[in-house]
């Protein structure tokens, strides 16, 4: 813990109790995390979530809003995006996972890096318009990571991984599917439903693939987790945003 990490955390103590972020603490001491067999690539599992790998999309009040507004805006989404991908490609770049970068991978980012990116507002205006609306104030967004559209080519495989953390959620918006392509969480296999979201833990193993002939494309939404805590959430901010400093990320 550095000195700006034991002020803020005490600070969010003492204007919302003692122990309103016991969970975070206990998260530093690996010793006290228990994990999921499924969840050990990943680098911090906040204890306290529930370790449920697929979640009913619209089985969250607090993630409803977001859910219902980017399903009832599929069309719009869905043709503004087409019309970004044969004439703006040049918004798209290969999409950089911490642990990989891929060229059959694309990605159109609608927020990323704390903030929402500005320039995607006149390429895709209804998502973003959504995400702004809906998930950016609101604060429903992790602001540590991001939103994007994924864009997989033919062909392309996503190979099993975790991702870093618990304590957000991934939510996807199919928006547009060619068949032959799937998604497996914790060895559950599902496929999208165009103009449908699915929603899972992305700490536990996951992989997925486009062994269609055109690609595949679905708006990635980054959400706090439900089972996460307005302390909790600002503590985090702070913990995460302070190591990659410290690891030269930022």
């Amino acid at each position: 813990m550095t000195p700006l990490m034991e002020n803020a955390f005490a600070a969010i103590r003492e204007r919302h109790g003692s122990q309103s972020i016991v969970r975070v603490e206990e998260m530093l001491e690996t010793r006290k995390q228990s994990r999921h067999p499924l969840q050990k690539g990943a680098k911090w599992i906040m204890p306290g979530i529930s370790q449920q790998p697929w979640h009913d999309p619209y089985g969250h009040p607090e993630l409803n809003p977001v859910v219902h507004a980017l399903e009832a805006n599929h069309a719009s989404i869905k043709s503004e995006l087409e019309t970004a991908w044969s004439a703006r490609r040049n918004a798209f770049s290969d999409y950089e996972h911490y642990l990989t970068r891929q060229q059959d991978w694309q990605a159109l980012y609608l927020f990323r890096d704390g903030a929402p990116v500005a320039e995607s507002a006149g390429s895709v205006p209804t998502a973003f318009k959504v995400l702004q609306e809906q998930a950016v104030d609101t604060e429903k967004i992790c602001p540590l990571l991001e939103c994007h559209f994924s864009t997989l080519l033919p062909g392309a495989e996503i190979a099993p991984h975790c991702d870093l953390w618990n304590f957000s959620i991934n939510l996807h918006l199919a928006v547009d599917i060619p068949d032959g392509c799937g998604i497996t969480v914790a060895g559950e296999t599902r496929s999208w439903d165009e103009g449908k979201c699915l929603l899972f833990d992305y700490s536990f193993e996951h992989e997925a693939w486009n062994h269609g002939t055109r690609p595949r494309t679905c708006l990635l939404v980054d959400l706090w987790h439900p089972d996460t805590t307005v302390p909790e959430r600002a503590a985090l901010v702070v913990l995460i945003t302070e190591i990659r400093k410290l690891m030269g990320d930022a």
